[in-house]
């Protein structure tokens, strides 16, 4: 490919060759294409000597394609056609669409969001596909790499508590899907629950911890420490699900957020009580990178995630 050939190629011309071709006269392609005659003309000759061909004879019926030109012209149709789909703006029919969107949340997430948006990302995209993934520690580089869509996480209401736990990089756009409140699960029949319930009796308790996104403390430690007391961390597993099944099965207090804790006590016969301190709410929160802005088909499944989830309670 002679690319200093082609920045010498006029694309007007191209357009100018193509419209003399389908209508074999200077004035009709002239009225055609909103030029004058002159115009055309000269236009004609520089084709001429572009392609060093006469590309057209005149005849009394007029203007007739030389070989090279009749060559030329579906050649022309298809790279007229391929420019014309370049510079179109970009679509997205969910309905024939088979993309491929990708997901990071964090597992607390799934019960609560998936149910809300999966059926009518289906019902309107039936062919489309989501690949969710756990959220990590390098989601938002994921995120600013283009290698995910989308990641869903909590994400501390306060600016300088966020700073603490999960602040966005540039460039990482995000909005709230509903709040929520840190409370606690134990198992029933738990010693706790036949005392006072209070911050003095939620300290004295073992504790079992996850790791959020790398993290081994969590909000709540960072605020506790700050008044110079600390929780008694027996466990630190990867998972809420898991932390929840120990919980079923010691006397061990998870600490979780209130929508995941009521819906895995309900699966696992566990009681949720209060967190007996006082806690900022979190945000559930939607990321997804600046350059996904005008992506059409993005744009189309965000706003779905969002209008689904804005109006779930607070936990």
């Amino acid at each position: 490919m002679s690319f200093e050939k082609l920045a010498r190629m006029d694309l007007n011309l191209l357009v100018c060759l193509h419209v003399l071709l389908e209508e074999g006269s200077v004035t009709y392609a002239a009225k055609r294409l909103c030029l004058s005659q002159s115009a055309v003309s000269k236009s004609l000759n520089r084709l001429r000597e572009q392609f060093d061909d006469p590309l057209f004879t005149r005849s009394a019926h007029g203007l007739v394609p030389t070989p090279r030109a009749r060559a030329l012209q579906p050649m022309l149709e298809h790279l007229l056609h391929e420019i014309d789909q370049l510079t179109a703006p970009p679509t997205f029919t969910p309905q024939t669409s088979d993309r491929h969107f990708t997901m990071a949340l964090v597992e607390s997430a799934y019960p609560l969001f998936l149910p809300q948006f999966l059926g009518d990302i289906f019902s309107e995209g039936p062919n489309l596909t989501i690949d969710t993934q756990a959220w990590e520690p390098n989601t938002f580089d994921k995120l600013q790499a283009g290698e995910i869509d989308f990641g869903i996480t909590g994400k501390d209401l306060n600016p300088s508590d966020a700073m603490l736990t999960l602040m966005p990089p540039k460039g990482i756009v995000f909005q709230e899907l509903c709040r929520d409140r840190q409370c606690c699960i134990v198992r029933k029949g738990h010693p706790a629950l036949t005392q006072t319930w209070d911050e003095a009796t939620y300290l004295t308790q073992r504790h079992i911890q996850v790791r959020c996104i790398g993290n081994d403390r969590w909000l709540l430690d960072y605020k506790l420490a700050e008044r110079g007391i600390a929780r008694d961390i027996a466990m630190y597993v990867p998972d809420f699900n898991s932390a929840a099944c120990l919980c079923s099965q010691t006397d061990f207090v998870f600490t979780a957020p209130s929508h995941f804790a009521h819906y895995i006590a309900s699966q696992l016969d566990l009681v949720v009580i209060p967190l007996p301190t006082e806690l900022p709410p979190m945000a559930y929160t939607l990321f997804w990178h600046q350059h996904q802005e005008k992506d059409h088909g993005h744009s189309w499944l965000r706003q779905i995630i969002i209008s689904r989830c804005r109006d779930l309670p607070v936990g």
